[in-house]
């Protein structure tokens, strides 16, 4: 599986920016995905993550109510949709995709998750 991470840029506090992650596998419906994020100097941190099918979600605290998380599995895309960007939210952010069966929980654990893409910049200027 191969994962192709865009829609990075810099944008000022209170903007928004759609992120993509798009897969090159035919088995893109067997893996829930996740974004991460790092920060320069700081480990890498989990910010969101759905289901195989799209029907569960969980985010971080710090992102909740602002990000969304969703899914194509049509056309093998993740998303991530961020609102009302801060300067906080300035970091690398990686998709990852996590082989699980239908009925498992969606992971925050970095280490659960199998195949991750190349990563695209969001900077925020206050």
């Amino acid at each position: 599986v191969q994962l192709q991470a865009s829609g990075g840029g810099l944008v000022q506090a209170g903007d928004s920016l759609r992120l993509l992650c798009e897969s090159s596998g035919t088995s893109f419906n067997l893996f829930a995905m996740g974004w991460f994020r790092q920060a320069p100097g700081k480990e890498r941190e989990f910010v969101a993550a759905i289901s195989r099918g799209g029907g569960r979600t969980e985010y971080d605290d710090s992102v909740k109510g602002r990000f969304t998380i969703s899914r194509d599995n049509a056309k093998r895309t993740v998303y991530l949709q961020m609102n009302s960007l801060k300067p906080e939210d300035t970091a690398v952010y990686y998709c990852a995709a996590d082989r699980v069966i239908s009925t498992a929980p969606v992971s925050k654990d970095v280490f659960e998750y199998d195949y991750w893409g190349q990563g695209t910049q969001v900077t925020v200027s206050s």
